[in-house]
């Protein structure tokens, strides 16, 4: 079951649910150190626009904002976000506007008839599985909380249905998206990844080996690639924190396992165990997949991918990386630890603006 952010409840059920599922449906990430401001120059060049003068010596708006930078990049990126998630809005009530005047009904009418009548009631068995798979987030007994998690549920299911109906609507009246979002170059650099290399949509995921956050994200990416196949590309890249002692060498382990092959087969092995990376544990797991054992513990005690992942990671902060998980969808950037839901609505936009039906959309 896929959980949807809370902004997307009517405002008065997203108040009762967010304070039992607050945390099941953020989109937590491991933090970095914070970057440092820049330093302002001293003196400003000619012409420029001077904000403020300190004993004799001018602060320029250009000195202002380069002490700003990731606090402006950040706030420009969330009223881009906002500005998209608008049009989508209008996108959406004119596609279903257009299919109920085809069909000579309201919007209400049509979303009864395709969303209501569907959903159907929740049942016990379904409240049990969600509580029982989110019991240590939920921190409640079953019986209190049984009304609210059959609530969420229902509006889920809702919800899904709704997303499936406006999927197929974009496709049937040839929805397009004019509004560029923002994007941010990003290199996929000879990194390991699945998908074929001409995929329309790339996925370039920075993540770190030890961070809980970025495990919690592998479900989605690979439920992505199971809905999508070849239209989608994932590429991983090394962002090693330096609150996660074992981070760093768990980054080259995985590259030296790329060096035979088998570099996603020892990336489930190290997220399904994040406690057992230490390196005597690193080359117990690469021997338990078949690798070489002389080979990889060679090239792990050697330092021999070091340079490439602090390469990464270099290449992360340059993009405005500063915690995991951080992924870049065809540029679009993404940040912690989103359901696959978050990923399907931008996947089905990239499609869309190329004019690509999503496989699943063409399936139903």
């Amino acid at each position: 079951m896929n959980l949807r952010s809370s902004l997307s409840l009517a405002p008065r059920q997203a108040a009762a649910l967010a304070v039992i599922l607050a945390v099941a449906l953020a989109a937590p990430a491991c933090a970095a150190d914070a970057p440092k401001a820049a330093t302002p120059a001293p003196k400003a060049e000619a012409g420029t626009d001077v904000v403020a003068e300190v004993a004799g010596q001018p602060i320029t708006r250009a000195q202002l904002e380069e002490s700003l930078a990731a606090q402006l990049s950040q706030l420009d990126r969330q009223r881009r976000a906002l500005l998209e998630q608008g049009l989508d809005r209008l996108v959406e009530e004119r596609l279903l506007a257009a299919e109920a005047t085809a069909r000579g009904l309201t919007s209400e009418a049509l979303l009864a008839a395709e969303v209501e009548s569907k959903a159907g009631e929740v049942t016990d068995e379904e409240a049990k599985k969600f509580y029982d798979e989110n019991q240590a987030r939920i921190n409640r007994p079953y019986d209190q909380i049984l009304p609210q998690i059959k609530q969420f549920l229902a509006q889920n299911k809702r919800q899904e249905l709704r997303d499936q109906l406006v999927a197929g609507l974009r496709v049937k009246h040839t929805a397009r998206v004019l509004l560029e979002v923002d994007r941010v170059e990003v290199a996929e650099a000879g990194s390991p990844a699945r998908g074929p290399a001409g995929a329309p949509v790339v996925i370039i995921e920075f993540s770190d080996f030890e961070c809980p956050f970025c495990s919690r994200v592998v479900p989605a990416i690979q439920e992505v690639e199971k809905t999508y196949g070849d239209q989608v590309r994932v590429v991983f890249r090394q962002f090693p924190l330096n609150i996660h002692p074992n981070a760093q060498k768990a980054a080259e382990a995985s590259l030296c396992a790329n060096d035979q092959g088998k570099f996603w087969e020892l990336h489930d092995a190290m997220f399904a165990a994040q406690r057992e990376l230490g390196v005597e544990q690193l080359k117990a797991k690469a021997a338990g997949l078949g690798l070489d054992a002389a080979g990889f513990d060679g090239c792990l005690d050697s330092g021999k991918h070091a340079a490439r992942v602090a390469a990464d990671l270099a290449d992360g902060q340059k993009a405005g990386v500063t915690g995991t998980p951080a992924m870049f969808v065809n540029g679009r950037f993404v940040s912690g630890a989103v359901p696959f839901a978050t990923l399907e609505k931008i996947i089905d936009d990239e499609l869309s603006r190329k004019g690509i039906a999503p496989k699943k959309a063409a399936a139903e």
